[in-house]
């Protein structure tokens, strides 16, 4: 029988695996432990077979530290298939997003507490950078949350903003408007839940370079916020508040309107005394009003200035307690300042370090692939940055240099 750790008779434990490519790069267990923030005890128990590994985004973790796709250290071998290829799981949420009947019966209908547990745990996927499993999970959650009875508002709200997201993401910013502006319809005038759904929304009409429409979506949610009677307010209100100041003054760089964007950019500042956070991913505070201030720079042709507040926000013990799929996406951004500088060894390591962070967030976005290519056509490159191109499939020779116009994300 093959046991828990062992693919088949022919193949290495995955552990005897992980230790194999540890000490391929030299690194000790102790070391090891430090990258994937594991005890070296526990290192050494998967090393054994004595502790399994089999959950995803641990071994995506483990992969990303030993700089190997997960497919290697599950299969022992180089994948086949790109890692890139979300096609098929997207075309299912767009059908999911196309349908307006509700399931035909023939299986139990989750509850609304299972549902929100589904849409809480989906979250937390796309906060840890893990997107492919996000895609899997939405057409179904979808479905299902339109079919349940009851007051569903909030769980609504947090599945089609999810799917806005992940959608503007990867490239597809007509399908994530449509995800968004069902998160409008679905909050049903409450301040809150549209203050959330508005930051989708932005998003989304930031990809589309609907920068003005998207700057008064945000600042219009801001605004029924400050109306709302205290009695309707929630814990983490300023955090709401600075989010969607933060994206209306990227909205505002969009559509090329400085003064906004540094009114709006400092109103979200005077509300960054700490760090407030939701349960769906709402991390604001110093650090990412400054990332924002870098993304804003880089939208004005000022990149020397774009990477100087990215060091300097990036330095500090606030950087790492940001999601890991938002500390990944900044550094994509960055990288396409540092190519615009001609610094294009600066460029792949920005995009080295943000696959170590989250790998499907660098191996599945275009701008991320893009930056890449601009890497590998400035001529040679590090062992990590041509490690990092042969695992997405890309080539000199693959995609256009550079990515034209740009919504950045945060």
């Amino acid at each position: 029988m093959t046991g828990p750790g062992r693919r088949n008779g022919n193949e290495p434990p995955i552990g005897r695996r992980m230790a194999e490519l540890r000490t391929r790069r030299g690194m000790s267990q102790q070391v090891f432990a430090d990258r994937i923030r594991r005890s070296k005890s526990w290192v050494d128990k998967v090393e054994r077979g004595v502790r399994t590994l089999d959950r995803l985004s641990v071994i995506e973790t483990v992969a990303a530290a030993l700089n190997v796709a997960p497919d290697v250290l599950l299969a022992g071998k180089a994948p086949r298939e790109p890692v890139t290829d979300t096609g098929g799981d997207v075309e299912r949420l767009r059908a999911a997003l196309a349908r307006y009947d509700l399931p035909a019966g023939g299986k139990p209908a989750p509850s609304l507490a299972q549902l929100d547990a589904q849409a809480g745990y989906a979250w937390t996927a796309y906060r840890n950078g893990h997107h492919p499993q996000v895609l899997r999970l939405l057409p179904d959650l979808l479905c299902d949350s339109r079919a349940q009875q009851g007051d569903t508002a909030d769980l609504l709200v947090r599945v089609y903003r999810l799917a806005a997201q992940v959608l503007v993401k990867l490239g597809e910013a007509d399908l994530a408007w449509l995800a968004a502006d069902r998160a409008m319809t679905a909050a049903s005038g409450d301040p809150w839940r549209t203050g959330l759904a508005a930051i989708s929304l932005a998003q989304a009409l930031r990809a589309l370079r609907r920068g003005r429409l998207a700057m008064t979506a945000a600042v219009d949610a801001v605004h029924q916020l400050d109306l709302a009677p205290s009695h309707v307010a929630r814990p983490g209100g300023p955090g709401l508040t600075g989010t969607l100041l933060i994206e209306a003054a990227l909205a505002a760089a969009v559509s090329g309107d400085s003064n906004a964007a540094s009114e709006l950019t400092e109103r979200a500042a005077h509300l960054a005394d700490g760090e407030h956070r939701d349960h769906d991913g709402i991390a604001f505070g110093p650090a990412p009003v400054d990332l924002a201030r870098a993304l804003i720079a880089m939208s004005f042709g000022d990149h020397q200035l774009a990477v100087a507040v990215h060091r300097r926000a990036s330095s500090g013990d606030a950087w790492h307690e940001l999601p890991a799929e938002h500390r990944a996406a900044h550094l994509i951004d960055i990288a396409h300042a540092y190519l615009d500088l001609g610094d294009a060894r600066a460029a792949g390591q920005a995009l080295v370090a943000a696959d170590r962070i989250a790998p499907t967030e660098t191996r599945i976005r275009p701008a991320a692939r893009t930056a890449l290519t601009a890497v590998l056509r400035a001529g040679s490159t590090a062992a990590d940055v041509t490690r990092l191109a042969a695992i997405i499939g890309l080539t000199r020779h693959d995609g256009p240099s550079c990515c034209g116009p740009r919504a950045p994300m945060i």
